[in-house]
Parts: structure tokens; C-alpha cells; sequence
């Protein structure tokens, strides 16, 4: 087994202050992989105390300095490409494909985005014509902790540590216990690349102790962190004696609208969004609604194509999906699958236990219910696991007010071939991202939702901006 219970603070990697140690559980075997340790206090101190110290010369450093930094990073990030989805793969359940693909790859993607965006970022700025002697600086908000979850790792690492190395941040990094192991090997990168002392952290611990630490911490200037809406509250309250900047991203219940005249392929390419990751993903399409005269045709075709996806070990190669990450998520789940059924919904595949050959790991059925009300429980909660509920709908007003009717708003998809009616959709759903015809959004979009699914903006240049702050300067002398 793993022991890995250090610390990387002030460019060392050094003892927990006093020992605390936590066992990893691979979620297939359910048997601990590695033994880490949460931080104490005095932990959490020193890293921001480390942070703090090397604020004012990394604030100072040129951007392009930074930008070649991060450059460098991009560059053994990719040579340990391997040694990350093993690590994924064991601590959080990734099939060793996914984390290959999609959970490694996310993160040399973002690092990329940023390493573009932030040579066409402008740090100042005249005013405008009007104000010839006026300027606007945006600079480092200043030390920021950085909370990241479980279910997409490197996605959420890069995300974070990406904006504030360009825009002039320190930080301390808390990744999520359940799946620390990438995280310090991405700290060992951090350190190959040569970043100064001090600009980057990492403390292991939970969300009640190093977590809550950092949100009420007085030298720390700004919070980000992404994980569940339960969570962010309790950030937001613990970040409101010191005015820190908070930004979130939170949980979703995404609606997939599919019209009468959606192209073939749109149920089939939903299911598989939903079960992909195990349906471990905030942005998850969980709610598929159906215009009622395709209806029939399109639950038959859910329930057939989620039939046909295989569950099995994350060690090994192949497209299935793997566990959820812990016996936790796997008892909310089942719970709720159930809730499903108690409540009248009609189940069309999957259902509660493990798959058929699997009496060991937090492995889900692949599950689709039909004929799902919005007043359902499995409507309304993010489940966060591979289930899908379909719902019937009239009318695009009937669509919109069914896909609004959430307390989340993260990300929407339409499915049309009429591009009037998308382009109406797109101004109509309140939800910080809408995708059409299984189009992704481009390099450099903003990831980020309203309501309860959080605010701010990740990724390329909204995510650096959210990072910084906005100085008006007057008398500014022509140079």
C-alpha cells in the first residue's frame, strides 16, 4: 500500500504537524490503496503562510515569465501522463481508458487554453480615448485557496491552478481526499517545473477541517472550489467574516430537450453523456425531455442502448464505466433508485444491486427511468450516478418551464434541427452553459452555471479574469 502522507509546502514536501492518517479506498476492490494524511491547523497555516510570503515577487513576476512556467508544466504534465490515470483509475474508479482520454487529457487541454489565452490576456489597459491618462490594471486577487472535488480531477486541478499561476495568484490546494494521489503527483510537476517557493500548496485534509480552515482563514484573499451545492453553502458562510472572494461550482440537474425533428443519434448520444464517468459529473445530462409524439420510440431506445453498456473493474482497458467513488455515493444512489420506484416511476433498465458478476466494488446499474414527474425525487436531486430520467413535454413552452423548473442551472442541451428554435432555447434556459446537437463548446468557453449551481467562470480567459482583480488608475504618465 501507498503511504503518502507529506505535505508540499514552501517548495518541500514536509510532515503533517501532527499524524492523522486516512485510508484511500479503491472503489473496485473496496480494500485501501494508499494511506495519506489529513492536515491539522497548523498545516494549513503554513501553507498559507508560504503563500502569502511569496505573494508580492510572484505578483511581480513578469506575465511571460509565468506563461513559460506554465509552459514548462504543460510539458512534464504530459510525460507523466501515465502515472496520473493510474492514480485516477485507483483512487476514484476512472476505467483506465477514460482516465487516459478524458481525465488526463482535460488537463493538458485547460493548461493549453490558458497558455494561449493569457498571451492575448491584457493585464493593462487604457480606459479609452476619452481618458488618455487613465488606466485599468487587472492584478492578482492575491493568496487563493483552491478546493478541489473527486470526480474530475485534473479537469479541476487545472482549472484552478492554471488561472491563478497566470494571473499572479498564489495558492493552496486542497484536493479532494478520495482521490488525492494525482493531486500529489501534480505537485511534483509543479515542483520539476521550477515554479519559486511558495506559489503552489497542496495540504491534504477534509472538507470540515483543512477545508472550512481555508474558508474562514484571514490570509486568504479568495476561495474557488467546485463540489456539491450542500458544500458551497457552508463555504459561503464560512467566507463571510473575512469578505473573501468565494467562487463556486456547484451540482447540476441538466435537462436534455429532444424535439420531434432531433437527428438520430440524439437519444443514444444522451444516455451515453449520462453514463459516462458513471455519471459522475456535475454537467450531466440527468433529465432527458421528450416531445410526446417521438416519446415511446425514444424511452424504447434509451432503455435498449443503456442495456448495452458494461460495468466492470476501473484497472482494466475498454469503454465500460466503472464504480462511483465510495460506499457513500454507491448507498445514496441505490436509495435513490429506489425512491425512483416507490414513487411510480416506470423502470426501463437497471435498477437497484449490483450488475449481474459483480458481488464486490461500488459498481451501479446502469439505470433509465420513463415517465418521470417533475415533482419526483430522482427529478429534482442531482443522483450523481448513472441513472437518467426521462419526462414527457407538449410544447417548447412546456420544454423551457420543465428544464427551468430546478434549483440548479449548470448546463442545458437541445436537441432540434430547427436552429430558430435552438437559438430561442439558448436565450430562454437559465443555465450558465447550453449545448445543441452534440456540439461541445469551443477551446476557451466559460464553464460555469447561475442559481444553485454556483458562479464565476472557469477556463481560458473568463477563467483567468475571475482571478484577478480590477484597479482604476487616474494620472497614469504617457510612456
Amino acid at each position: 500500500m501507498l503511504e503518502k502522507r507529506e505535505f508540499y509546502i514552501n517548495g518541500e514536501w514536509v510532515s503533517p504537524a501532527k499524524p492523522n492518517d486516512y485510508h484511500v479506498i479503491d472503489p473496485t476492490t473496496e480494500e485501501p490503496c494508499a494511506v495519506i494524511s489529513l492536515g491539522d491547523q497548523a498545516d494549513t497555516d503554513a501553507a498559507v503562510a508560504a503563500a502569502k510570503a511569496a505573494l508580492p515577487g510572484w505578483m511581480a513576476t513578469p506575465p511571460a515569465e509565468r506563461i513559460a512556467l506554465l509552459e514548462k508544466l504543460l510539458e512534464v504534465y504530459q510525460a507523466r501522463a501515465e502515472d496520473l490515470a493510474k492514480a485516477m483509475s485507483t483512487a476514484m474508479g476512472a476505467p483506465m481508458d477514460l482516465a487516459r482520454t478524458s481525465q488526463v487529457g482535460a488537463g493538458s487541454y485547460h493548461l493549453s487554453n490558458f497558455i494561449k489565452a493569457a498571451k492575448e490576456f491584457k493585464f493593462e489597459q487604457p480606459l479609452g480615448d476619452h481618458a488618455p491618462n487613465d488606466r485599468i490594471i487587472r492584478e492578482a486577487v492575491g493568496v487563493a485557496g483552491l478546493i478541489t472535488p473527486w470526480n474530475w480531477p485534473m479537469n479541476q486541478i487545472t482549472l484552478k491552478v492554471g488561472a491563478a499561476i497566470v494571473s499572479g495568484c498564489t495558492m493552496v490546494l486542497k484536493p479532494s481526499e478520495e482521490s488525492p494521489l494525482d493531486a500529489m503527483i501534480f505537485a511534483e510537476l509543479i515542483d520539476e517545473a521550477g515554479f519559486p517557493k511558495g506559489v503552489f500548496n497542496l495540504v491534504n485534509g477534509d472538507g470540515v477541517g483543512v477545508g472550512s480552515q481555508m474558508s474562514s482563514h484571514k490570509d486568504i484573499d479568495m476561495i474557488s472550489f467546485t463540489g456539491s451545492t450542500r458544500a458551497g453553502t457552508l463555504i459561503s458562510k464560512a467566507a463571510a467574516d473575512t469578505l473573501k472572494k468565494v467562487h463556486l461550482e456547484l451540482g447540476g440537474k441538466g435537462a436534455n430537450i429532444i424535439f420531434n425533428d432531433a437527428d438520430d443519434k440524439a437519444v443514444k448520444r444522451g444516455v451515453l453523456h449520462m453514463m459516462n464517468n458513471t455519471g459522475q459529473s456535475c454537467n450531466a445530462p440527468s433529465r432527458m425531455l421528450v416531445q410526446s409524439d417521438v416519446y415511446d420510440k425514444a424511452v424504447e431506445e434509451a432503455g435498449a442502448v443503456a442495456s448495452q453498456v458494461t460495468v466492470g473493474p476501473a484497472s482494466e482497458d475498454g469503454r465500460h464505466i466503472g464504480p462511483v467513488v465510495n460506499e457513500s455515493q454507491f448507498n445514496k444512489i441505490q436509495d435513490l433508485i429506489q425512491k425512483g420506484i416507490d414513487e411510480g416511476a416506470r423502470l426501463v433498465a437497471g435498477g437497484t444491486g449490483r450488475p449481474d458478476g459483480l458481488n464486490r466494488g461500488f459498481f451501479v446499474k446502469p439505470t433509465v427511468f420513463a415517465d418521470v414527474t417533475p415533482d419526483m425525487t430522482i427529478a429534482r436531486e442531482e443522483i450523481f450516478g448513472p441513472v437518467l430520467s426521462i419526462m414527457k413535454f407538449d410544447s417548447e413552452e412546456q420544454a423551457v418551464q420543465i428544464a427551468n423548473d430546478t434549483v440548479y442551472g449548470l448546463t442545458n442541451y437541445v436537441q432540434s434541427q430547427d436552429g430558430e428554435r435552438r437559438n430561442r432555447l439558448a436565450r430562454q434556459l437559465r443555465s450558465g452553459m447550453v449545448e445543441m446537437n452534440g456540439q461541445s463548446r469551443a477551446a476557451g468557453s466559460p464553464f460555469g452555471g447561475m442559481k444553485q449551481s454556483g458562479n464565476g467562470r472557469e477556463g481560458g480567459m473568463y477563467g483567468i479574469e475571475d482571478f484577478t482583480e480590477i484597479k482604476a488608475v487616474s494620472g497614469w504618465a504617457a510612456e
